[in-house]
C-alpha cells in the first residue's frame, strides 16, 4: 500500500520501489537482554523473528537498506548479544545490497561495531526530496530543511482499537505534516511490544505534538495494512 506516492508500506518497513530503498528502523537488538538484567523473564525469540521477515523483505532485492536509528539497544556499553546479534544481521543484509546506519539515541556506542564492518554512521540520508532521520531532535542542516517529505523513526508508534469489550493494540504508521513538509513516522521493527499508543501515551518526538497528532493519518499493520483515516476519529 502507497503512503505517498513512491512510498510504499511493506510489513514494517518502507520500499520505494524506483529507487530499490528499503528503510527499517528500531530493531533495538539487545533488548531482551536489558529486559532479564532488569529481572523480568524474557523469551529470546526476538533476532530470531526479526532475521525471519528481514529474509523475506530482501526478496525485494533492495540495492540500499537504511536502518533508521536504534539498531541496538543498550547507552553505555555493547552487550554481547548485541555484539553477536548485531553483527549477524548486518552480515545477512551486507551480503545483498549497501547499508546505511541512522544514528538513533540509543546508538552511543554504535561505532566499533559499524566500524568492524566498514560502515559509517550517519546523522540522516537525504535522496531527491526526500530525507531519513531517527528523529530524537530536530536537525537543522540545510539538506533537511530542503526536503520535502521526512521519515522518522523513534516514537514506536501503535494505536488501540477496541472493538466490542476487547481492546488491542497494533503497530501503525502515520502520515502528517510537520511545518512545510510531509512527515511519516515509523513503527518499530522488533517484536517484544507493539509500541507506544499514541492516542494516550506522552509523545517522545519534537516532530510531534499532541493537538497535531490528531490530525494525522493512520496506517494500521495487522493480517495486511488498514487504512483508519485520521487519529482523532479512532475510537
Amino acid at each position: 500500500m502507497e503512503i505517498l506516492p513512491g512510498i510504499e508500506i511493506k510489513g514494517k518497513s518502507l520500499w520505494l520501489p524506483k529507487r530499490k530503498i528499503l528503510i527499517i528502523a528500531d530493531l533495538h537488538i539487545g533488548y531482551e537482554e536489558a529486559l532479564v538484567g532488569e529481572g523480568f523473564l524474557a523469551p529470546r525469540t526476538m533476532f530470531k523473528e526479526m532475521k525471519k521477515e528481514l529474509q523475506e523483505l530482501l526478496k525485494l532485492k533492495p540495492k540500499i537498506i537504511i536502518i533508521d536509528g536504534d539498531l541496538k539497544h543498550e547507552f553505555g556499553l555493547i552487550s554481547r548479544q548485541e555484539w553477536h546479534e548485531t553483527s549477524a544481521i548486518l552480515d545477512l543484509l551486507l551480503k545483498k545490497c549497501k547499508v546505511i546506519l541512522i544514528k538513533g539515541n540509543h546508538d552511543t556506542i554504535l561505532e566499533p561495531i559499524a566500524k568492524k564492518k566498514e560502515l559509517s554512521v550517519k546523522n540522516f540520508y537525504c535522496f531527491n526530496d526526500v530525507c531519513v532521520l531517527h528523529g530524537h531532535k530536530i536537525l537543522l542542516d540545510e539538506k533537511v530543511h530542503d526536503s520535502k517529505t521526512l521519515i522518522i523513526a523513534h516514537e514506536h508508534p501503535a494505536v488501540s482499537i477496541k472493538e466490542d469489550v476487547k481492546q488491542e493494540i497494533y503497530k501503525c504508521f502515520l502520515l502528517g505534516k510537520w511545518k512545510n513538509k510531509k512527515l511519516v513516522v515509523m513503527p518499530s521493527f522488533f517484536t517484544i511490544f507493539e509500541g507506544s499508543d499514541v492516542k494516550k501515551e506522552k509523545l517522545l518526538s519534537p516532530f510531534l505534538n499532541e493537538r497535531k497528532i490528531k490530525n494525522f493519518k493512520v496506517f494500521v499493520l495487522g493480517d495486511k495494512v488498514y487504512r483508519f483515516g485520521k487519529l482523532k476519529n479512532i475510537k
